[in-house]
């Protein structure tokens, strides 16, 4: 069976909530009303049994009969019955009284024939218990068939207002509804070349409007994402495409003829460059791609930074004696992670950092221990970065100006990314800082508990 709508659902509940409000009400009303007629009857018959015993005072008496007669006929729809206290009858008001009546002392009710009845019975003489016993009948017909037919006017209002309901909640639902079609509209017709599609956040009602808003941040995210991977497969093409072309042209021109062994054992060293840097350009997009899969997985070993930065920097030590810049560092702490991570990632940002340090600059590596984690900033001096460029240096390919695009294979622009994926690995987060005569790598790492 095919499910319902949520309109449908919606129209459904709207028509079982006004039904049953409907019939609660209407009960309530019908219990009311039957009440209220049985508390005028009572008066009624109670008003009736004081005029028949002032009436009956005297059974002896010859006005007796007439007193009775004309207490009888004020009340057209009343009837009496006397009878002895050894049960016999002694007087019928009319001929038509029911042979066998309620005996049961007080109010209560009898249906004779299709004629309802609302009985009393009382003991005319109240402090004698032998006293004759007077039976009140009063002709209730009419009060019931009132009663049928507000019953019957209830059950009516009852299906008239369910349906109502449920066709007024059917249209109110559906028009409610209208902005989730819409959603499903835009939803349909999104794909890769109409990434750009979004939703009227400002006529959505408030209960939608903050899905709308997430929808459209949805959007704006794999837009944003779908343009990154396009550009970023062009970049790979483009990296690719001119080592391989050197390879093809060096390979074609050194076979255009003969030649001695040394310039084959030449070509060969040249094209084994090139295919190195080829190797580490796939081996680092590999790394990367794990990374995006949350495939990293650091070890957890404890470290000292200062220990970890000095070695780096011994290392770099001859490259910053060349081009006359000044290594230092300051501070240290102690932090669990993976060692051999965090070594590139420091390497990387040293190596960012003294390619475009100029002569007679300096580089420092600044670590400081904070509460709840540890900071470790790469500073060098230099040109600055606008402050435009600073959230894209970390994408893959990304140079942050031709200034800093060295046009060779050496580095494919691919460090600063693998930094923040360490970074990230481990929990933490990096960020860059640049103003004009420096710029700062700030790599923050959260401490094991």
């Amino acid at each position: 069976m095919r499910r319902l709508s949520l309109s449908s659902r919606l129209a459904l509940l709207f028509a079982a909530c006004t039904a049953v409000v409907s019939l609660f009400a209407g009960v309530l009303f019908s219990r009311a009303s039957e009440a209220h007629f049985i508390e005028l009857d009572q008066q009624l018959l109670d008003s009736k049994l004081l005029g028949l015993r002032r009436a009956l005072h005297d059974l002896q008496s010859s006005d007796s009969q007439v007193k009775l007669a004309d207490e009888l006929s004020r009340q057209a729809d009343l009837s009496l019955r006397i009878t002895g206290s050894d049960g016999r009858r002694w007087y019928d008001s009319s001929p038509q009284l029911p042979d066998k009546l309620p005996q049961t002392p007080g109010l209560s009710k009898l249906n004779d024939d299709g004629t309802d009845y609302r009985v009393l019975n009382a003991p005319l003489l109240a402090d004698k218990p032998d006293s004759p016993q007077l039976t009140l009948l009063l002709d209730i017909t009419h009060h019931q068939h009132f009663l049928q037919r507000m019953q019957h006017l209830i059950w009516l209002t009852v299906g008239l207002s369910a349906l109502a309901t449920a066709l007024l909640g059917a249209w109110a639902a559906r028009s409610g509804l209208r902005p989730l079609r819409r959603i499903s509209a835009v939803a349909s017709g999104v794909s890769a070349q109409s990434l750009n599609a979004r939703l009227p956040e400002e006529n959505m009602p408030p209960e939608l409007a903050e899905m709308a808003h997430n929808f459209n941040a949805m959007l704006g995210r794999l837009d944003d994402s779908f343009q990154r991977l396009s550009a970023f497969s062009a970049d790979i093409a483009h990296e690719l495409r001119t080592p391989l072309s050197n390879l093809l042209t060096h390979t074609q021109v050194t076979l255009t003829r003969p030649r001695p062994i040394e310039d084959y054992r030449e070509a060969l060293h040249s094209n084994l460059e090139e295919l190195q840097w080829m190797a580490q350009l796939v081996n680092d997009m590999l790394y990367l791609a794990k990374a995006d899969h949350g495939l990293l997985m650091p070890k957890c070993e404890p470290l000292q930074l200062a220990e970890e930065a000095d070695l780096l920097l011994e290392f770099f030590a001859p490259l910053a004696e060349d081009a006359q810049v000044k290594l230092s560092r300051d501070g240290n702490a102690r932090i669990e992670g993976d060692r051999s991570m965090l070594r590139r990632a420091l390497s990387n940002l040293l190596d960012n950092a003294l390619r475009f340090t100029p002569v007679e600059g300096y580089v420092s590596v600044s670590i400081l221990d904070q509460p709840k984690g540890v900071s470790v900033s790469v500073q060098n001096s230099g040109k600055g970065i606008s402050a435009e460029l600073l959230p894209r240096l970390f994408d893959r390919f990304y140079r942050a100006d031709p200034a800093r695009q060295e046009g060779s294979s050496e580095h494919a622009g691919l460090g600063l990314a693998i930094t923040q994926s360490i970074i990230r690995a481990h929990g933490g987060q990096i960020r860059c800082e640049s103003a004009e005569g420096w710029t700062r790598f700030v790599m923050e790492l959260p401490k094991k508990d």
